[in-house]
């Protein structure tokens, strides 16, 4: 039958079900079988031929016949999986089937009626089903569609190559093959790389988009405060119930970790073969994420034992067996591939820069930051492994490279957060900041100002470039960023002129007077700086003389802080100062030099651009829990107890947290609700600004760098500095504070915000076919830029 003919008799299906009043018989097969049995449709025409108003008619008008549509649908994936689709008839029917629930699902799950129908037993729903007993036939409808689906991605020759050896043998029996000798592609735990199949990753790739719609269920629940909503497609997904969860876990990551979008090493080479892994690693990707989304505690891996590729030795994780599986992965080479395959994946629009056009470029580089956090977050062992070598670079550059691209585009707040979030995890390990010493020398042609130095340069640069340059919805991140900053800060040998200019221009800019005191929280950030210049003048004075000497030119920075007027009238005109100029960082003064050649300004979002919206993040206390270094380099927790009320606890914990958005605990309201500064709240905080060792440092340095220059008649800055690189502080400065590393914590708040910037990413990212568009989501709001 044509193309064309199947379209109309599948549109006149369509219609008459929109049409009919009565309910039509589960039993009437020539009606259902209209809708998959002749057909020949792609899973747009589904789309173009079932609009989204007649679905929700018929959920409204005859409910009755949307369910046994929806029923029967399921019923042949069933049947296809049973007998596994071995003709093309078959085959040809389990993919209608397949887009058909695809394209109905999001209008099921929209209704919270229709929300448990899917969860309920039918009514002789084994009848279709020869000889089985009774209470197999009484699973939910979600279970029976959810093992279907697991077996149809495991089905010799729909998705996986036949291991026959000849047409004589009989068809292999779906029931007993074993389908880890069937894993997609070589990696973890498994050697062998299958020939690749255009038919068979198509099919693999509609399958998997229709196991991620039903997943998407989460995306019509509100985001929930406590966030343990569990999501019961993914639980049962992942539990014992289906045999094929270790394999296709194995499948989906060695899927994702092997995908080389340059085409086989050879630049240029996509341009010959069009690729069609894409599609199905993107599929794969988003899959694996929403999988992973689970709040439980998070299993610690300590024991190592080998021979498989998952740690046995450990008491059994979650039950999620999905993130069980990744949090027991231990070996070496398998952490290599990951590691490898991610950096690869997230460098690739890097690549683009500065060879356009050589590699495929991809765009699915947010669900492999998601992905290489559950990684780091699930399995501590693997973040080590990240941080043994400078192969963390390879990760922090990409990261560092989006942060900057992105700091201007409203539409890619989330973007800038995992980043953050991202490299806050990492700054929590002594490792990172002594990685962070490796000269940076690939020029990836980014909008920052030219440089020479280390990768520790390269970061305070893009954060500068994000916190001057960046839109103002970025504020809440401050914290964040200034907070990795001074976890690194103990380790860092040497940095540039450049970086060391930059963190002074933050200093300047977050210590006037009407920054101070224009919001509850302001002072943090001068805190945080504090904080790193007291790292690096007590820990690693010897390689950072220009920091030193930036510090000494700008020393009135530190005096003006030191006396830093207290009393009302001061107050009062320093905030009208800001009416008069509501610009939040001044640009001035900070000699932004030339940027780099080749980069392109950071972008704002073309107007109209759509984004979904994010749930607020806590703060940085609630994100971070302080901990004390000691001398032989392990860490201490200074959290106080959880049982304590946060009244006894420390002082940050009394701090509100999303302390920027809301001043929630004011030192005085004033009648219009407006927080407003108090000479009491000034002077709680000024007097433990940490000012003695750089005060120190000044008293002693800067009469002998003005006895030069009187000497010499000095205006070169390389005397200086030579007579900064060789002189000493031994004996003069205060004794050395202990090192304060604040390391992220999970939370709920996260868990939560990771779940709706995950879906909100899935449903902005499947435009063809639009699953989710147009349908009541309500986890976020879309919103036009």
């Amino acid at each position: 039958m044509g193309s064309a003919d199947s379209k109309l008799n599948f549109r006149k299906a369509v219609i008459q079900l929109t049409t009919k009043t009565q309910p039509v018989e589960a039993t009437d097969d020539a009606f259902w079988d209209q809708f998959w049995a002749d057909t020949a449709t792609s899973v747009q025409d589904v789309f173009a031929l079932v609009p989204a108003a007649e679905i929700r008619a018929v959920r409204e008008e005859s409910p009755s016949n949307l369910a046994t549509l929806c029923y029967k649908a399921v019923e042949k994936l069933v049947q296809g999986a049973e007998s596994g689709c071995h003709s093309e008839k078959e085959k040809q029917i389990a993919l209608n089937c397949s887009r058909l629930l695809t394209r109905v699902l999001p209008y099921i799950f929209e209704d919270p009626d229709w929300r448990g129908f899917f969860w309920s037993t039918v009514p002789g729903a084994g009848r279709g089903a020869q000889g089985e007993d009774d209470d197999e036939n009484a699973r939910p409808l979600a279970e029976s569609l959810l093992l279907a689906i697991a077996d149809l991605l495991f089905c010799p020759d729909f998705t996986v190559q036949s291991h026959r050896r000849s047409t004589v043998d009989s068809a292999e029996d779906i029931h007993s093959l074993d389908s880890c000798e069937y894993i997609w592609e070589a990696g973890v735990g498994f050697a062998h790389s299958p020939q690749p199949n255009y038919n068979h990753d198509m099919n693999r790739m509609e399958l998997l988009k229709l196991l991620l719609t039903c997943f998407s269920e989460a995306m019509y629940l509100p985001p929930a405060p406590d966030s343990s909503s569990i999501n019961p497609w993914v639980q049962f997904f992942c539990s014992t119930e289906n045999r094929h969860a270790l394999p296709l876990f194995t499948s989906l990551l060695n899927t994702v970790c092997a995908y080389d979008p340059v085409g086989y090493g050879i630049p240029y080479n996509h341009l010959l073969f069009s690729d069609y892994r894409e599609p199905l690693v993107e599929e794969a990707a988003q899959v694996l994420i929403v999988t992973l989304d689970h709040d439980g505690a998070t299993p610690t891996v300590d024991g190592t034992t080998t021979g498989t590729a998952m740690d046995d030795a450990d008491p059994p994780g979650p039950e999620n067996l999905f993130v069980n599986y990744l949090s027991r992965i231990h070996r070496e080479e398998d952490f290599q591939f990951i590691l490898k395959g991610i950096a690869r994946l997230l460098s690739n629009p890097l690549l683009q820069t500065y060879l356009p056009n050589s590699t495929k470029k991809i765009q699915f580089h947010q669900e492999l930051l998601v992905l290489f956090w559950k990684l780091c977050d699930f399995n501590k062992k693997f973040l080590f492994f990240v941080l043994k070598s400078s192969d963390v670079l390879d990760i922090l550059v990409p990261v560092l490279f989006f942060l900057n691209d992105a700091r201007a585009d409203q539409s890619r707040v989330g973007l800038m957060h995992i980043g953050v979030f991202i490299l806050l995890l990492l700054s929590g390990e002594r490792n990172f900041g002594v990685r962070l010493n490796k000269p940076y020398s690939v020029r990836v042609p980014m909008d920052i100002p030219v440089f020479t130095g280390t990768h520790a340069d390269l970061l305070i640069v893009v954060f500068h470039k994000i916190i001057t340059s960046g839109h103002q919805r970025l504020q809440p991140l401050f914290d964040c960023l200034l907070t990795i900053v001074v976890n690194v800060s103990p380790y860092l040998k040497s940095l540039s002129m450049v970086a060391a200019n930059k963190l002074l221009h933050l200093l300047e800019a977050f210590s006037t007077t009407w920054f101070l005191f224009s919001a509850a929280q302001n002072h943090h950030l001068v805190f945080f700086l504090l904080e790193v210049f007291n790292n690096i003048i007590q820990y690693q004075f010897d390689g950072n003389s220009n920091l030193v000497y930036a510090i000494i030119r700008k020393r009135s920075a530190f005096h003006q802080l030191a006396n830093l007027p207290t009393d009302p009238p001061a107050i009062h005109k320093a905030l009208q100062r800001r009416r008069r100029a509501p610009e939040a960082l001044s640009r001035t003064s900070s000699q932004e030099g030339v940027s780099m050649e080749g980069s392109h300004p950071a972008a704002p979002a073309e107007p109209g651009t759509l984004k979904a919206s994010l749930v607020a993040t806590p703060g940085i206390e609630k994100l971070t829990e302080k901990s004390q270094v000691s001398e032989d380099g392990t860490l201490r927790s200074l959290e106080p107890a959880p049982q304590q009320s946060s009244a006894e606890g420390s002082p940050a914990s009394e701090e509100p947290s999303q302390a920027w958005r809301e001043q929630r605990r004011p030192s005085s309201a004033s009648a219009g609700g407006q927080w407003s500064p108090t000479s009491e709240w000034v002077l709680s905080w000024k007097s433990k600004l940490p000012l003695q060792t750089i005060m120190r440092l000044l008293q002693v340095l800067v009469p002998q760098v003005e006895k030069i220059c009187i000497d010499k008649g000095l205006t070169d800055e390389s005397e200086i500095l030579r007579f900064l690189q060789h002189g000493t502080l031994v004996g003069l400065l205060p004794v050395p504070h202990p090192i304060l590393i604040r390391k992220y914590q999970a939370n709920s708040g996260t868990a939560m915000w990771f779940r709706t910037y995950m879906w909100g990413v899935i449903y902005l990212r499947n435009v063809d076919p639009p699953v989710w568009y147009d349908t009541d989501v309500k986890l976020f709001e879309i919103q036009r830029v």
